[in-house]
């Protein structure tokens, strides 16, 4: 079957695509792996190099994820007006945060009392939109020096910290400090991702749309994407050499040199840090430089998974979910007891029934070849019905 024709970024759906696929990893890991629920994988205490990488290279997903959905924002208000590219905006980001809170929550967890929610990527992404959504009425030098300075001058804030659940401190928690905000005695959020490099990466990836509109010479965006890509990885090397800021938890020379560079590589998630946004989104741009006019059966496989990000997001959760619970009833006679302890936080105690990282790889190659299914056919049948309006916010 041939592709479907389609006015989008091919290299941008790409990359997109890939960090896709990258993520489903990291998810069945928290599933799958015997050691998810006792030990952090960048711990180096009892990480190993092959548990290291497989944590490492994951950490590319979230910032990709929410840089592209900046840049996406720019191409699609390319040929909009200002007032109709708030309100998609607007609404969108609203929606984002419904999903998050009230299905993706449920994908996680599958308990029907909500008593744990996660405020994670489609959260940050959402709240993002809504500011991105009043922010795009200002200059665009004024936007990009707005990213840059949130995403470069946030870990000014790391010794703020705030403590209890006062007003004060469950804003802060939404915007600089990971923590729990307890709703009721028996329910609880988790804000894993506070919100302000991120709504400072959308920014940067929104004036990054502006290579790719129509007109932009080819020859002078792969220059930009070369030249933006080696000094984000010469800025990681330089800021976290110096190792005085740019990331919560400075590196230190181990009794291995394999622990030392570990230690290097250990940058912070949440909130990211300027060093883990650099060499995420540094290698990101060498990527997109090289595969400029790629295209072949690899390409195409990873494009899939690009146009229709959402639905694929949210459907390997549940899959990764639903398998992993499968796994359980099939290997273990008391399964019914290890599932009524679940309830609230499942990667915790399937886990503890998990298997080795080799298995992890192993069902991972597989629901990704299952998903891929169902995305093709979600992705020719938006491309085939572009005038249905909430197909884009699907």
């Amino acid at each position: 079957m041939s592709k479907p024709k389609s006015t989008r970024i091919q290299s941008i759906d790409i990359l997109r695509g890939l960090v896709m696929v990258l993520m489903a990893l990291d998810h069945t890991r928290d599933y799958f792996h015997l050691g998810a629920s006792m030990n952090n994988p960048t711990d180096l205490e009892t990480t190993t190099p092959i548990l290291f990488f497989t944590r490492f290279i994951t950490h590319y997903c979230a910032p990709v994820f929410v840089f592209l959905a900046g840049t996406s924002a720019y191409l699609y208000g390319s040929n909009k007006t200002k007032p109709q590219l708030f309100k998609f905006l607007f609404t969108r980001g609203l929606w984002l945060v419904f999903l998050e809170i009230f299905v993706n929550s449920l994908n996680w967890t599958f308990d029907l009392t909500y008593s744990f929610i996660g405020l994670q990527v489609i959260w940050a992404i959402g709240i993002g939109m809504i500011v991105l959504s009043f922010i795009i009425l200002l200059p665009k030098k004024v936007i990009l020096i707005t990213g840059i300075i949130l995403v470069a001058g946030h870990n000014m804030l790391d010794s703020i910290t705030m403590q209890g659940n006062s007003l004060k401190s469950i804003l802060w928690y939404m915007l600089h400090q990971p923590n729990v905000i307890p709703i009721s005695q028996t329910r609880f959020a988790f804000v894993a991702y506070p919100v302000i490099p991120w709504i400072g990466l959308i920014a940067l990836g929104y004036c990054f749309g502006s290579l790719y509109t129509r007109g932009f010479l080819k020859e002078i965006r792969k220059k930009w994407l070369l030249r933006l890509g080696i000094c984000s990885v010469l800025l990681f090397f330089i800021i976290r050499g110096v190792n005085l800021y740019g990331d919560l938890n400075p590196w230190s020379v181990q009794d291995t040199l394999g622990k030392t560079v570990m230690s290097f590589f250990k940058v912070t998630k949440y909130p990211p840090s300027l060093c883990y946004l650099l060499i995420t989104i540094g290698p990101s741009l060498l990527f997109l430089y090289a595969i400029e006019k790629a295209n072949n059966k690899i390409t195409d496989f990873f494009l899939v998974f690009g146009r229709v990000p959402l639905f694929y997001y949210f459907l390997h959760i549940f899959v990764i979910h639903s398998f992993a619970i499968l796994g359980v009833i099939l290997l273990n006679d008391n399964w019914q007891e290890i599932l009524s302890n679940s309830t609230g936080r499942p990667i915790l105690t399937l886990a503890k029934q998990g298997y080795s990282l080799f298995v992890v790889y192993v069902m991972w190659i597989f629901i990704v070849t299952l998903l891929y299914f169902p995305s093709k056919k979600y992705m020719i049948y938006k491309t085939n019905n572009k005038k249905k309006w909430w197909l884009s916010y699907l």
